[in-house]
């Protein structure tokens, strides 16, 4: 499978999950369709899919227009089926969702909203995360807890540490900011912070990231490290508490 990173809106990233073989392809989460449509036609693309990890309209603004269009099946979980614009095909946490060659597991991870799922394509080891896990950062919460977010972000850290993560935005740089307050020490930040820099001056996404990376530098994935923990001045604290803290501190950022 190919991944094409389709920008969108001032920050969204839209992806085309495309079989070479058979130019079908599914796009997650459009935030429009103008953009998603150019590289559709340029590349002679049968836009087969919508896959939506969640209602916001810069996940799902294109949804009318493409499935208009490209007669494409719109994909959305259950528990949000009254806000995913056009939704065909409703799936339930867990399930696989196979279709031609496409196969992903759906996973319900509540915290930004509290219908939000990622669609994680577990052969080839790529998962879409939307507004969940971020590259270096996480989402903010608005219909979910703390707890929502905290065990969400712990299901994540379960899968192969290889996998790639494609997010909704790109706050790459603003994150890593954030990050090397509270955890000083961390090398490997230091250095992807000046890898991701000249990424965004010459031009490309700071996307995919790897979930290997996540767990070396996004504090956010760390907050059971007691470092971290001091820095925050919360030595007794558990790692829900700090994850808590973290999120608080990174809204007011």
């Amino acid at each position: 499978m190919k991944i094409e990173i389709i920008k969108c809106l001032q920050d969204n990233y839209s992806y085309l999950i495309i079989n070479e073989k058979t130019k079908s392809a599914c796009v997650v989460d459009p935030s429009e369709a103008e953009p998603i449509i150019d590289y559709v036609e340029k590349n002679n693309i049968n836009l087969k899919f919508i896959l939506n990890t969640h209602h916001h309209f810069d996940h799902v603004g294109g949804n009318k227009n493409l499935k208009k269009k490209y007669n494409s099946k719109v994909v959305g979980f259950a528990g949000d089926k009254e806000r995913i614009p056009e939704i065909d095909i409703i799936l339930k946490d867990k399930e696989i969702w196979k279709e031609e060659k496409f196969e992903a597991k759906i996973f319900h991870i509540p915290g930004h909203t509290s219908g939000h799922i990622c669609f994680n394509f577990f052969t080839e080891k790529l998962l879409f995360t939307g507004d969940t896990l971020f590259s270096l950062g996480c989402g903010r919460i608005f219909e979910g807890t703390y707890e929502q977010m905290f065990n969400s972000l712990n299901l994540i850290k379960t899968f192969p540490k290889e996998t790639k993560i494609f997010c909704g935005h790109e706050y790459t740089l603003k994150n890593s900011e954030f990050c090397l307050m509270y955890d000083k020490d961390n090398k490997k930040l230091k250095q992807k912070i000046i890898y991701n820099k000249k990424r965004i001056e010459e031009g490309f996404p700071t996307i995919p990231t790897t979930l290997q990376d996540e767990l070396d530098m996004n504090i956010f994935l760390r907050s059971d490290r007691k470092d971290i923990q001091s820095n925050l001045n919360l030595i007794n604290s558990n790692p829900l508490e700090t994850f808590s803290k973290l999120r608080d501190l990174k809204d007011n950022f």
